[in-house]
């Protein structure tokens, strides 16, 4: 048999989409750039910026100290001397990575007593741990739902969940923020499908909570899976920090699906599901985020256990929380600063087009805060805001500091000429 070499599919000579007058393939690089240049010119730009130092509640930022106003650490766990001793002390024993996957020997005593905890605390049977919250939301979804299959979420649900159910491949249909009539006629329209109803049980973006009780009885008499995204809500709300859903008297057979993320109210990192054993069996052998990604450091998961005990145990942590999101509330009411109805850590100051935001962003960093503006496609268009994240760590003077430059900040925008503030305010 004579062996021919094989034919390459063209050659570096030859033209590859066609001879004259063919279509010109669009450059994916070109592309991104447009895109680039077009979220500028719309004040949508992200970027990064390096945080110098962190103490308490101050963060330093080009070369700047700034009172931040824009983390997540909600109970201020995460320089907490206990968290860093327990972390160090596995350290020495693991090293600083569990260089595997959970299921070929990246498994270790830390993740299952973090594990054991996180379901103690829950009240679920069994929980398992993911590397990012967004894995979670992911791996869950894409394990439970396949394309004959429907997904039924809140509008304002956070990305990871949205995605999650792309990725599933089912039927994607989305309600208008909280409406749980909407959501019962969605689910009325596929009555022979498998059907998941998910939800945040606190919005990220709006601080406000889900209508959990009411999502509940829908689903029951739907006979579709419930699923909450806790993420912040765990350590925050409900009896020893449970979370929105214990917080609402729900049980395991209301929200047979729970997930939360670690990397907010306790301070560190990766997230977990609960439920019960057929769940954490089934997303084990097919949650793909979960299988195919190294565990997270077996140091952090001690860290973490010793986060749960703390924000557990330690109830003066959400009391001060709270006296800080009330004191908020109060003193903007009495600077004419309008809010979104939130009762939790996440109080947005809506202003409405996102030049205005930056521009309040500015003002504030300026004065020595760091509260930085929330713009599309993260929030609705027209619906910029100010997230202002309150801490336990945040002393009643530094709120009261953060109102004055706020409302005057907020004055200078209503002052200006067509300024969309103004009308939001009205």
């Amino acid at each position: 048999m004579i062996l021919r070499p094989l034919t390459p599919a063209f050659s570096p000579n030859e033209q590859t989409i066609g001879g004259e007058g063919a279509q010109v393939r669009p450059d994916l690089l070109d592309r991104l750039a447009t895109v680039h240049a077009e979220r500028a010119r719309a004040s949508l730009l992200r970027r990064l910026r390096a945080v110098e130092e962190v103490e308490g509640a101050q963060v330093w930022i080009g070369g700047k100290r700034l009172l931040n106003f824009a983390s997540n650490d909600y109970l201020g766990l995460a320089q907490h001397p206990a968290l860093v001793e327990a972390l160090t002390i596995a350290a020495a024993r693991w090293g600083v990575g569990a260089s595997a996957a959970h299921l070929l020997g990246g498994h270790r005593d830390e993740h299952a007593a973090l594990e054991e905890a996180l379901a103690r605390w829950t009240g679920r049977e069994r929980a398992l741990l993911f590397s990012t919250g967004y894995m979670a939301n992911l791996g869950v979804l894409s394990a439970l739902l396949g394309p004959k299959d429907v997904c039924v979420q809140d509008k304002l649900n956070h990305a990871s969940l949205l995605d999650g159910a792309r990725l599933a491949g089912c039927e994607l249909q989305r309600y208008p923020h909280a409406d749980v009539y909407a959501a019962r006629r969605q689910l009325e329209t596929r009555p022979d499908a498998a059907a998941l109803l998910a939800t945040d049980g606190v919005f990220s973006m709006d601080g406000d909570l889900a209508p959990l009780v009411e999502l509940v009885a829908l689903c029951k008499t739907q006979h579709a899976t419930l699923m909450v995204d806790d993420a912040h809500g765990l350590g925050v709300l409900g009896p020893e920090g449970a979370g929105s859903v214990a917080e609402a008297g729900l049980s395991h057979d209301d929200v047979p699906i729970l997930m939360a993320t670690l990397g907010k109210a306790l301070g560190v990192a990766g997230a977990f599901v609960v439920g019960s054993a057929t769940l954490i069996d089934g997303l084990v052998q097919g949650a793909r985020t979960f299988i195919y990604t190294t565990s997270m450091p077996p140091a952090l998961a001690a860290a973490t256990c010793a986060a749960v005990d703390i924000a557990r145990f330690e109830p003066w942590r959400r009391d001060a929380l709270m006296c800080a999101v009330r004191h908020f509330r109060v003193g903007a009411a009495e600077r004419g600063i309008a809010l979104l109805d939130s009762r939790t850590a996440i109080q947005p100051v809506l202003i409405g087009e996102s030049a205005a935001a930056l521009q309040t962003s500015a003002a504030l960093e300026e004065a020595g805060f760091f509260v930085p503006a929330i713009r599309p496609p993260t929030v609705p268009a027209g619906q910029a805001r100010l997230r202002v994240a309150l801490s336990a760590l945040h002393r009643e003077s530094d709120v009261e500091r953060l109102l004055d430059a706020l409302g005057a900040a907020v004055r200078a925008i209503s002052s200006a000429p067509h300024s969309p503030y103004e009308h939001i305010s009205e």
